[in-house]
């Protein structure tokens, strides 16, 4: 029986979430997917490899589900994170390059997508908000971290090729800017990557609902280019452990520096 939900109990004021890196998915609802769909192009490949063991402190919640059973970064009422531009759902019907990855007549109707929410999303989120409340009781804040990476070109969602750092903070609504001036700086510090803060990644559900400043719970995502760190961008996404060695360093830095200012934030009774 697979692990909905796997969470790592850590003392850091950081939070990990890695919602999308897993490919499981129940026997009855893989078969339903097209031969297209099966090949679960859209996931997050390997990002639970290329954090791991980065910062040990950190909690990390990992979902145990692959996104075309339910999307966990998406709202539970599927509106739209992008309105006006292309996106996929809570329940993906279709890629991110638009084609479809479900058999005709397989795609899940309101009450299948309902239970999903349940088994899947819910609990999900639950595990986060426990964490968050868990690690802001210890520390006076807590700071999200939300992992994600995605192909460099997908015409579908964005124009030429995606910057290797995406970073998003909701226009700045879901953390202090001290802390989002703080990623970006650490992000920069090596200048073979290229950066960007809130372009085409924003950031999504998880930490726009999650991420409460005012309140002591900054959340930021990250989103990789996966050129970063795979061989190639297609199948086998093979994870290239040349190029992650040289990329988690930066994110090292940046997890270690989100660990300090939330330490000192917390020394001085400063969250929000």
């Amino acid at each position: 029986m697979i692990d909905t939900v796997k969470v790592r109990h850590g003392t850091s004021p950081v939070i990990l979430s890695i919602p999308h890196s897993a490919t499981w998915l129940p026997d009855d609802i893989a078969v339903r997917l097209s031969d297209h769909g099966r090949r679960l192009i859209d996931t997050d490949w390997h990002v639970d490899i290329l954090y791991g063991g980065l910062m040990p402190e950190a909690t990390t919640v990992t979902a145990g589900f692959h996104r075309y059973l339910i999307d966990a970064n998406r709202p539970p009422g599927d509106e739209s994170l992008y309105p006006g531009q292309a996106s996929t759902g809570l329940v993906p019907l279709t890629d991110f390059d638009g084609r479809a990855i479900w058999c005709d007549g397989e795609a899940p109707d309101a009450d299948e997508i309902a239970e999903r929410v349940a088994r899947y999303h819910t609990p999900y989120h639950a595990a986060l908000a426990e964490e968050i409340a868990r690690v802001r009781d210890m520390h006076g804040i807590a700071i999200l971290y939300d992992c994600h990476s995605i192909r460099s070109k997908v015409p579908r969602l964005f124009e030429g090729t995606l910057p290797d750092l995406n970073i998003g903070t909701h226009d700045g609504r879901t953390c202090a800017p001290e802390i989002e001036d703080l990623i970006v700086e650490h992000a920069k510090l090596d200048p073979s990557y290229n950066v960007i803060l809130n372009g085409r990644f924003k950031g999504g559900w998880t930490v726009r609902h999650h991420g409460r400043p005012e309140d002591g719970v900054h959340a930021v995502q990250m989103e990789l280019a996966q050129s970063t760190y795979l061989a190639v961008e297609d199948a086998p996404w093979r994870y290239d452990c040349d190029k992650a060695a040289k990329l988690r360093p930066v994110l090292q830095d940046i997890l270690e520096a989100l660990d300090q200012a939330g330490l000192a934030r917390a020394a001085d009774g400063v969250g929000a």
